[in-house]
């Protein structure tokens, strides 16, 4: 009974709720930036460079046909998908900026309290000191 009772009070502490809250808003953060990245970044970048899929990019090693898309010739064998590893790689850099950002004005909201002045001496240690400095005179 003390092995349930232990791991219960491990999993019900508040730091292991507050890490899997964010665990959690953490998935659902990512496959936010990831569709950004997919549906609205990625398209731009490839319209720059005219108008190529970088998801689609990849290198055949198994003799594939290169004019089949990235699904079909990863069901032939093995490929080298370097645009689909663009594409994650951007996410990242994506992702790692606004935490970035989060983390930057959450440290700016957090100023430090300004100091608060020294609190007087209370009056019966001044007058404790005033009666050892006279029986030292």
């Amino acid at each position: 009974m003390g092995f349930f009772t232990e791991f219960k009070e491990f999993a019900v502490k508040g730091n292991v709720m507050d890490l899997a809250v964010g665990v959690i808003i953490g998935a659902a953060f990512g496959k936010i930036v990831d569709s950004i990245v997919n549906d609205l970044i990625m398209p731009l970048v490839g319209k720059v460079v005219g108008g190529l899929d970088f998801s689609n990019y990849y290198i055949a090693l198994a003799g594939q046909d290169p004019t089949l898309p990235l699904l079909e010739a990863k069901k032939i064998g093995a490929v080298f998908a370097y645009g689909n590893f663009l594409t994650v790689a951007l996410n990242f850099v994506i992702l790692a900026f606004i935490i970035f950002l989060m983390i930057k004005q959450i440290n700016r909201l957090k100023k430090e309290a300004p100091a608060a002045a020294p609190a007087a001496t209370p009056e019966d240690v001044v007058l404790l000191r005033e009666i050892r400095d006279s029986l030292k005179k």
